[in-house]
């Protein structure tokens, strides 16, 4: 029993190959995109440099705590920044690359437990056993 006739099959195989060898003979248009200005850069010296890595360092949940247990204002760190020196602002932005800018370390704990689980999921795909003690 057969549920297409004859000439509907062979109109039909001929409409997918043709369909298919007009996908892969088309012309592959892949490439880089062009970069463009995406706004006006505001870092035209070190001093510019530095206080934006000093305020990225003040955005840390930690240090911003800190700073309000001292009783220091937001407000009045932003005052003093912008008052420092060039050496002292160097100074401070030098102590201050080792912190972590805006993060409080969630991300790398969240990745370590997604690591671990899909090592266990592999292992018990593999019917290995999983052993805690």
């Amino acid at each position: 029993m057969r549920t297409f006739p004859s000439r509907l099959r062979f109109w039909t195989a001929l409409l997918v190959l043709v369909y298919w060898s007009a996908i892969h003979i088309g012309p592959a248009a892949a490439g880089l995109a062009p970069s463009r200005v995406s706004g006006v850069t505001q870092i035209a010296t070190t001093r510019d440099a530095d206080m934006v890595v000093v305020q990225r360092a003040l955005e840390n949940k930690v240090v911003a705590q800190k700073l309000r247990d001292y009783g220091v204002s937001p407000d009045d760190t932003k005052l003093k920044l912008a008052t420092m020196s060039d050496q002292d602002l160097h100074t401070l932005a030098t102590a201050s690359k080792g912190l972590p800018s805006g993060g409080d370390g969630a991300g790398a704990l969240i990745t370590i437990l997604v690591i671990i689980i899909l090592v266990i999921v592999i292992l018990k795909l593999m019917n290995k056993e999983v052993i805690v003690r």
